[in-house]
């Protein structure tokens, strides 16, 4: 479980994350949207630790990432697919994962068959498309076999059977009880795989509900999302004069 209890992150004059308080739970994959610069990113840099809050905490079972003594082994995270050095072998990328968070080694093979990179694991990885790319960062998600895992725009230069892998592992990882946490702009997909829906609007929580009750009397997700942003943004625009 991820818990958020008054988040708030702000840059000088700018607030990007404002008092966000919600719990994450395990068994479901939570969608995660927003607009560009809604907070998303820098919500999840907070949950691994990556950035500082302001005021608040985030906490992964009950305690904060930077606490965590073999935080793979609890959390797998895929924030920047290219975020690799490219000189490095793919093969050679994880086992280097694997040791520093004492994993077997063993598992580095298993996981590059989870993802379809078994024949390419002695490539570097600066040569691999931003689709190999995305699922080498999803291979490292799953390394430690951890019970949560967040996901930044895992779809994106994914194929369609890339995508429809992608959407069906996110399912069976949820189904085995785990936290799931996807960060996306595509409504289609969320629509296909979420079951429960958290919406930002200029840093601010708007929603933490479950798909139907969020898409309602609108005809697809996209159209209820457009309504309830569109809201935050004229709210906002209220507000500031």
């Amino acid at each position: 479980m991820i818990t958020l209890s008054h988040l708030t992150k702000r840059y000088r004059s700018t607030t990007a994350v404002d008092d966000l308080t919600l719990q994450i739970e395990p068994g479901r994959v939570t969608g995660f949207l927003g607009p560009n610069g809604a907070g998303k990113s820098t919500t999840m840099r907070m949950i691994l630790g990556l950035d500082t809050p302001s005021a608040g905490s985030a906490t992964v079972n009950g305690r904060t990432y930077a606490t965590l003594r073999r935080p793979l082994r609890e959390v797998g995270a895929l924030l920047d697919a290219k975020a690799v050095h490219p000189g490095r072998r793919v093969r050679t990328h994880l086992v280097s994962m694997a040791r520093s968070n004492a994993i077997p080694v063993s598992r580095v093979d298993e996981v590059l068959d989870q993802v379809g990179l078994t024949s390419v694991a002695r490539r570097r990885a600066g040569s691999l498309s931003l689709g190999m790319s995305q699922r080498l960062g999803i291979a490292g998600v799953l390394l430690g076999d951890p019970q949560v895992m967040l996901f930044d725009e895992p779809v994106n230069g994914l194929d369609p059977d890339g995508v429809l892998w992608i959407r069906r592992l996110l399912r069976s990882l949820a189904g085995e009880g785990r936290t799931v946490f996807v960060s996306s702009h595509l409504m289609s997909e969320m629509e296909r795989t979420a079951d429960h829906l958290v919406v930002l609007g200029r840093g601010r929580l708007l929603a933490d509900t479950s798909l139907d009750d969020l898409v309602g009397d609108h005809e697809s997700l996209e159209d209820a999302y457009f309504a309830l942003t569109a809201s935050s943004v004229e709210y906002a625009g209220k507000e500031a004069t």
